[in-house]
């Protein structure tokens, strides 16, 4: 697998700091999964910030930090011991950071309908960005839209094209407020991504504004 679109400088800086929200971390380390340049490129950038920690002054942790953090283990771990079924480490569409968003393989996703053979599922994060799983049939367009903030959109298998090139598994797209498309599905087979919004998409078309609302775009 060959990845031509990647992250941006800003979006691997970002993630290297801790500085994104969960829905856009999210579809950064499933990138990363899938590409060895961006992969390597954040290896850099957590390098130069750990240099950059090294000269800042030390600060006094209090009496109980040890506990605390071993309490939030032991929670977690608890967590994960009463989860009901074993959730699957490796899935032939989704990478290993979508698998436990997802509670499982493909097969777990949750599909729901949004038109014209499009479906979508939504993985829970926090309310500052939203991150969607869609399925595209071979062939069909979604609606022409532009944006409001920033979409990134992954794929995870077949392809899709717009004005911005053609992009197959692995590959990345980032699209800011300047930019207006219509993907379309590669014909040859159904497409899978997936996406990540920090504001609604601007639709031009009467019925996409009628049901945006509804299904949350």
């Amino acid at each position: 697998m060959t990845v031509k679109h990647h992250l941006t400088d800003d979006l691997l800086m970002a993630y290297s700091a801790g500085d994104l929200p969960e829905a856009v971390n999210l579809i950064v380390a499933t990138h990363i999964s899938l590409c060895d340049d961006c992969r390597a490129a954040l290896g850099s950038y957590d390098v130069m910030g750990g240099a950059v920690l090294s000269t800042c002054e030390s600060v006094e942790m209090s009496k109980n930090s040890l506990n605390s953090v071993l309490e939030m283990i032991r929670t977690q771990d608890n967590g994960v011991q009463e989860r009901s079924a074993p959730i699957k480490l490796k899935d032939d569409v989704l990478p290993a950071p979508l698998v436990d968003y997802v509670g499982g393989g493909l097969e777990n996703v949750r599909w729901r309908s949004a038109g014209m053979g499009v479906k979508q599922a939504v993985l829970p994060t926090t309310k500052d960005a939203t991150a969607r799983l869609l399925y595209i049939p071979a062939g069909t367009a979604i609606p022409d839209h532009g944006h409001n903030g920033m979409e990134l959109t992954l794929v995870l298998k077949g392809a899709f094209q717009d004005e911005s090139g053609y992009f197959s598994r692995g590959d990345i797209e980032v699209a800011s407020e300047d930019l207006n498309h219509t993907p379309v599905a590669d014909i040859s087979e159904d497409c899978i991504c997936l996406a990540v919004t920090d504001a609604p998409l601007k639709f031009k078309g009467l019925v996409p504004r009628i049901v945006q609302p509804f299904l949350g775009i």
